[in-house]
């Protein structure tokens, strides 16, 4: 909703929006560009107003009862996504993960070199007269991306995740398959997802990734402190040599797919290469600081995969050093309908330290806690509170990767208020 109103305020409307009263992150590009945002209050309706109404809030929400008393217009946040699209050569990046790398880095190499409009996941938001090129993130959930027609559509993965709406795989599955018949001119999957192979459309499908029966290729990886690189191999033939300053094998993944939406869009290479290089990553995505004497990593990791993805790319960057996941479970149906996975990817760091679970707009509680994850993991996995943050004091020359969707971010704040003294 921020990247939205950032687009929106580019193309010069006037916006303003409500929102809870805590602090988040995505707040401070709206604040930077002078949109004012109120507290949540029926009043603040005005008439003549046009609501954009945010997916997280039902038709219930006060504000959206109120505006369809006043007989404003009131449309959905994927709604007028949806109608955006027309006026550019569009490119969505849909998946249950990877979705807002993807984006930034697309984003970020398509602005080097044509005028570009983007919303990014991070709150990240640019529209731009005239662009070329349309880049945003398709979100899967409640099926809401398929309200999008794009020129282009990369999909990087089909999990099981959002249980508090789709029944099992085959769910997500069958609302993957309906928005790829909706795609005009190509798709670009990630060729090791057996349920994106499945896939059928009415235009080509074009498989990214390491195996030879993709059709692009990321040939002779080298992974080592300072980033990755490697070739890209399209049908047989060597189109170019890659390097990026980004961490973990979905990275290379990543890249690989910006790459051939770039070639197909005939961009020079040598100009994507450029670009490759100059990215410095999105908010909330393994972003780092130093703090005492230890590394602090702060990541938007909430799903099994994604876990597992940012301690791979932990891994990479620091081999030496003792890896602590400190980790807060994102809603109750998650955390149960996933606790095994969640127990398998957290296991893949030296130590894991659980916060209490947070809830979300949509649930408050549930049966599940983190204490029961804990007892899965085990391996001596400690829980903290917001006033008891010992079991983070302790550590010493380690890396501490915060993940989470939630509020951890509080977590983190403390940790390093205590740290600094």
């Amino acid at each position: 909703m921020s990247s939205l109103a950032l687009i929106l305020h580019d193309e010069g409307f006037k916006v303003i929006g409500s929102d809870i009263d805590q602090y988040t992150f995505t707040q401070k590009g709206l604040e930077a560009a002078g949109i004012k945002i109120l507290s949540f209050d029926p009043n603040n309706l005005k008439d003549g107003m046009v609501v954009i109404a945010g997916n997280a809030f039902t038709d219930q929400h006060p504000e959206i009862e109120r505006a369809r008393a006043m007989n404003l217009e009131v449309i959905r946040y994927h709604e007028l996504l949806g109608q955006m699209l027309g006026s550019y050569t569009s490119i969505g990046v849909a998946g249950t993960h990877g979705k807002t790398s993807t984006t930034g880095l697309l984003s970020h190499v398509l602005s080097g070199v044509a005028p570009t409009s983007y919303l990014i996941g991070d709150g990240t938001g640019k529209g731009i007269p005239d662009a070329r090129f349309f880049v945003f993130e398709a979100d899967e959930y409640r099926r809401h991306f398929i309200a999008y027609h794009p020129d282009y559509m990369i999909m990087t993965n089909v999990d099981f995740d959002h249980p508090d709406y789709y029944k099992d795989l085959a769910d997500v599955q069958s609302a993957f398959q309906k928005v790829a018949l909706q795609v005009k001119k190509g798709i670009f999957a990630w060729g090791d997802d057996k349920g994106l192979r499945s896939l059928h459309a009415d235009v080509p499908i074009y498989y990214y990734g390491t195996s030879e029966n993709d059709d692009f290729q990321a040939q002779n990886v080298e992974r080592t402190t300072t980033g990755s690189e490697f070739d890209v191999v399209h049908h047989g033939k060597k189109i170019g040599h890659f390097e990026i300053p980004l961490f973990g094998e979905h990275n290379v993944l990543n890249s690989l797919a910006v790459i051939a939406v770039s070639y197909f869009e005939s961009i020079d290479l040598d100009l994507i290469k450029r670009e490759l290089m100059s990215y410095q990553g999105v908010k909330r995505r393994f972003s780092e600081e130093k703090v005492g004497d230890n590394v602090l990593i702060d990541d938007y990791a909430h799903h099994p995969s994604e876990i597992k993805a940012t301690i791979d790319a932990t891994r990479q960057k620091y081999p030496d050093k003792k890896v602590v996941a400190v980790f807060q479970p994102h809603t109750y149906s998650r955390t149960a309908a996933l606790l095994d996975g969640f127990a398998k990817s957290l296991s893949l760091a030296d130590q894991v330290i659980l916060t209490e679970i947070f809830g979300s707009a949509r649930e408050s509680e549930g049966k599940v806690s983190s204490k029961d994850l804990a007892d899965k993991i085990g391996n001596d996995t400690k829980i903290i509170h917001e006033n008891d943050l010992q079991a983070l004091l302790d550590l010493h020359d380690a890396v501490l990767v915060f993940m989470g969707a939630g509020d951890i971010g509080k977590y983190e704040d403390d940790y390093k208020a205590a740290i600094k003294g």
